[in-house]
């Protein structure tokens, strides 16, 4: 299976070349700058522990509904713990997207993490696989930031203690009683600075190019996806873009898939406004607003009804 975005080996940041240090480096910002996705290999998150983190996932998703609702807190805005199907809708899109999920965030941290009694599996999973995402985020971080002419540590210090989330998602089998509209997820962009998103268990993601036509991206095992978020397109002066994406409806009403997203958020007092280093690159003007992620985050949580 051939991949359709550029693939990149983490092993060439991390080597301690500095030939091939660069050229990852190189590679990473032109892969951001014009299609705004990669994908990414040799990053450390081991195989097995995807592997036992979707196995959780299956079990908690197939709890009985009352069960799974004992665990939703509206006044969490849906940060941590389960959220019900049909709760979220992309930006823009008036139909619900066809999915639940369940929001992990750091351990110790408020709010604090919300964790199924019926899998205790689940916990030790998603808590082993947020720490590796993590480690692996902090590098990409600093390709980012080296690409951009910044100090190494930029964009990592950024994100020390920040509303990181791994979202662990659920499309079940799509009910013949849906609207036409309504597909898996509509088509979308990020809000945070990057996502990582590990390996789906069935295709479905596509992202959308530049002549209006959209671009199928394979599940490949040992790959993990990569794609900047709007507060980094925001930061950049949109020099990294924030591409529109989706999750297609399967060709069977009897599919159901798991995807386990990883967004890597700034702490909400950051500052988001254009740099000025991107702003002399996308040609001397400032393209974007002047806020903080926090005020960001609330705004797109607001538009795709979360808050």
């Amino acid at each position: 299976m051939l991949q359709t975005i550029p693939v990149l080996s983490l092993r060439d940041f991390v080597s301690g070349e500095p030939q091939r240090q660069q050229s990852f480096v190189e590679q990473l910002g032109q892969a951001l700058e014009s299609v705004g996705f990669f994908a990414l290999t040799d990053h450390g998150i081991e195989a097995p522990l995807i592997h036992s983190a979707y196995a959780a996932t299956a079990a908690v998703f197939l709890l009985p509904e009352p069960v799974k609702a004992g665990y939703e807190d509206l006044a969490l805005k849906g940060q941590r713990g389960f959220t019900a199907f049909g709760r979220e809708h992309a930006k823009d899109s008036p139909a619900a997207d066809l999915k639940e999920f369940w929001h992990v965030g750091r351990e110790n941290a408020i709010p604090e993490n919300v964790w199924p009694a019926e899998v205790p599996q689940f916990q030790p999973a998603m808590t082993a696989l947020f720490e590796q995402l993590e480690q692996c985020a902090d590098s990409l971080l600093e390709a980012c930031a080296l690409y951009l002419g910044l100090p190494r540590s930029f964009l990592r210090d950024a994100v020390v203690d920040g509303p990181t989330l791994l979202r662990v998602l659920h499309y079940p089998p799509v009910p013949p009683t849906v609207p036409t509209a309504s597909i898996r997820a509509a088509a979308h962009e990020d809000i945070n600075l990057i996502t990582l998103l590990c390996e789906a268990t069935t295709p479905g993601l596509e992202l959308l190019q530049s002549n209006g036509e959209w671009r199928p991206i394979a599940a490949i095992p040992g790959q993990i996806i990569v794609d900047t978020g709007d507060m980094l397109q925001n930061m950049t002066n949109g020099l990294f873009k924030s591409t529109t994406h989706r999750v297609t409806n399967p060709s069977s009403d009897r599919d159901r898939r798991f995807s386990l997203p990883f967004f890597v958020h700034p702490r909400p007092a950051v500052d988001l406004s254009p740099l000025s280093a991107c702003v002399s690159r996308t040609g001397g003007g400032s393209q974007f607003p002047q806020l903080t992620a926090g005020e960001y985050l609330l705004q797109r949580l607001q538009e795709i009804g979360l808050a």
